[in-house]
């Protein structure tokens, strides 16, 4: 049956994404947290302490940019805190190795590597039909014990990419770096879901896959694309994250994996898939990087803030359970 088809396809209303509920909500959320804490400790409405939000968010971001491509097709990546955590040494390792070539290629070697991991998760729901949540907790799995293999169990020895630190902590007419990137990325992203088939296939394959494959759509290019984008994004959030802490060490992703699903599910991305806009993610992000920023500030500890964006998650699985019955 030609593309074309439309009959078996989902209603082309739920294919345009749009300024929802949820996205607006979040805002409001994002600002209601600033003032309120900014009550109580007048520095936090410092235009200082705001950009370094931003420059802190800017990696919760491009992290759960990739998760959102993956959350709408009704798949979820659980690789992320080893793909962060292996391109991290990865990056590191090359870019302190006292080689010229090597230090040149960290940064293009590190995306590879998230590129190369999304793939191989795509090509594990393709081919063998297992499903996502399954599959990426096992290569999460087998990325864990490559990494402990490699260091022994301790702290890789390397440095930090320049270009990252300078991306991490450089600023352009007093903005961060990172935040800029971020909003490239954004936009790159929000063109890609708008503006192209591909987007279109994302949405219709989280509404119905039988349906999208039904109409003639490449269902299984666009799995291993989805996956393969979301790598890339698992590995540049690792170079931002290098850059700013100026080194690589074990678990450096492992505190991400609930922020980043947070970020996404609290800007209104149905986690059943096929519902969500990029600007729900964007400003989801931010919250979650201000509702850390002021819990550390209140001293909870960290185990306390991850049962605070699992109980986010939940609820918000709670509260879209019969999205897609309406």
């Amino acid at each position: 049956m030609p593309v074309e088809t439309t009959s078996q396809m989902p209603a082309t209303k739920t294919l345009r994404p749009k300024i929802e509920r949820p996205v607006i909500l979040v805002c409001i959320a994002c600002v209601a947290i600033v003032l309120g804490a900014g009550a109580v400790s007048p520095g936090i409405l410092s235009a200082g302490y705001l950009l370094q939000q931003l420059q802190i968010a800017a990696i919760v971001g491009i992290l759960a940019t990739g998760a959102m491509l993956v959350i709408l097709l009704g798949e979820i990546d659980l690789s992320i805190p080893l793909t962060v955590t292996g391109t991290a040494i990865l990056s590191t390792s090359l870019a302190g190795s006292g080689n010229a070539f090597l230090e040149s290629i960290a940064i293009p070697a590190g995306l590879a590597a998230g590129v190369a991991i999304g793939t191989i998760n795509g090509l594990g729901v393709v081919i063998f039909r297992i499903p996502a949540m399954v599959w990426t907790l096992a290569v999460n799995a087998m990325l864990l014990g490559i990494t402990v293999f490699y260091t022994g169990g301790f702290k890789p020895h390397g440095a930090p990419p320049p270009l990252a630190v300078y991306i991490a902590h450089g600023r352009t007419l007093d903005i961060p770096n990172a935040f800029l990137l971020w909003v490239v990325v954004g936009a790159i992203v929000l063109f890609l879901l708008r503006k192209t088939v591909f987007g279109t296939y994302i949405y219709a394959y989280g509404q119905s896959q039988r349906a999208l494959f039904m109409a003639g759509a490449p269902v299984e290019a666009v799995t291993i694309g989805v996956f393969a984008f979301a790598g890339l994004m698992s590995s540049a959030g690792a170079l931002l994250l290098v850059g700013y802490a100026n080194q690589a060490y074990q678990g450096m992703g492992d505190s991400y994996l609930l922020p980043v699903i947070a970020a996404v599910v609290i800007g209104g991305t149905s986690i059943l898939g096929g519902s969500g806009t990029y600007a729900g993610t964007f400003f989801g992000a931010i919250f979650i990087t201000l509702m850390s920023s002021v819990l550390s500030l209140m001293q909870v500890q960290d185990a306390v803030r991850q049962m605070i964006f699992g109980a986010i998650i939940l609820a918000m699985l709670l509260i879209n359970r019969n999205r897609r019955a309406n």
